[in-house]
């Protein structure tokens, strides 16, 4: 792999603030108490169950896409060893916090290399700004250059059922 383009301390402190378990699980109490619309709609909170203890685990995700009626597309910041990217492989069924929307059952699915890459130059198409900014804490997080014509990103369709 090549080496990640994130020279420069922002990215290296957003990676640090990413890694800070108190803030990034400020939000879910947000989304408990249904008040996730303050958020907007770019985000979303996926309960999942624990690949090995069986009990509920959360986690509050940037969608990036939706590309079908009803879907939405998130990434793994983390790569594939992130926690909930995992426990979705176990266990694809998911409920789904949107907004101030009371949770759903999904169903979360990996997508393949080429369904991510196009959910990503969507993206990045769309929210130009964004990704400039996002791209190089990625590439901090996963410690690797991200490819947006081929991207080893790891992403998930997270579809109501």
């Amino acid at each position: 792999m090549s080496e990640p383009s994130s020279d420069g301390w922002i990215p290296r402190v957003a990676g640090a603030v990413l890694r800070t378990r108190w803030v990034v699980r400020a939000p879910i109490f947000v989304y408990k108490a249904r008040l996730g619309g303050i958020f907007g709609k770019r985000l979303l909170m996926l309960e999942h169950t624990g690949r090995k203890s069986g009990r509920p685990r959360n986690v509050v995700l940037e969608i990036i896409d939706r590309p079908t009626d009803g879907g939405f597309v998130v990434v793994s910041g983390f790569g594939d060893a992130a926690q909930w990217y995992r426990n979705i492989q176990a266990h694809p069924g998911v409920r789904l916090y949107l907004g101030s929307h009371r949770p759903v059952d999904a169903i979360a699915m990996p997508l393949g290399p080429d369904e991510a890459t196009a959910s990503l130059r969507r993206y990045a198409d769309n929210y130009p700004k964004a990704w400039a900014a996002l791209r190089p804490v990625l590439e901090n997080t996963l410690g690797s250059a991200i490819n947006i014509d081929c991207t080893n990103l790891p992403m998930v369709l997270v579809t109501p059922s």
